[in-house]
């Protein structure tokens, strides 16, 4: 299971260290894209497979299904780690998560997001005082039935 925070900086050459904890979980090839709160998703190139699947099939009829897989795949590149275990960053991607240098990337289970220190601090700050009434709605006898 991908969990934890970690905290590294994009070089000159727009390369991300990816800590080890996660290498090894990750494998050699991975699926980078957007994600969704303005931070990237790193997927395992069969979990990312998993969701490739399931837009299939759906119908393309659907106005959500053609957005969303617009904006999910079309940034989608698979990468692989180098030797000293960094990924590079797309422009597009480092655009779209408005990273400047500082990094925070935290693992979520079945992936890993990578945010800019600033989005993070954002999105911490903004969630932090919600986390008890979101853990009690989560996991209420109503939703987990």
């Amino acid at each position: 299971m991908l969990m934890g925070e970690y905290h590294h900086n994009i070089d000159d050459k727009k390369r991300l260290i990816i800590p080890s904890k996660f290498r090894n979980e990750l494998g050699e090839k991975v699926v980078l894209t957007r994600g969704l709160d303005k931070c990237l998703f790193l997927y395992k190139e069969d979990e990312f497979n998993k969701i490739v699947e399931r837009l299939k099939n759906m119908p393309f009829t659907k106005k959500q299904v053609r957005e969303f897989s617009r904006f999910f795949l079309s940034g989608a590149t698979l990468v692989e780690f180098d030797k000293q275990g960094r990924i590079n960053l797309a422009p597009h991607l480092i655009n779209y998560a408005e990273i400047k240098k500082e990094c925070t990337i935290i693992g979520t289970g079945d992936r890993v997001e990578i945010w800019s220190d600033d989005s993070w601090s954002l999105f911490y700050n903004s969630t932090f005082d919600s986390m008890s009434d979101i853990a009690d709605e989560l996991f209420s006898d109503n939703f987990l039935n």
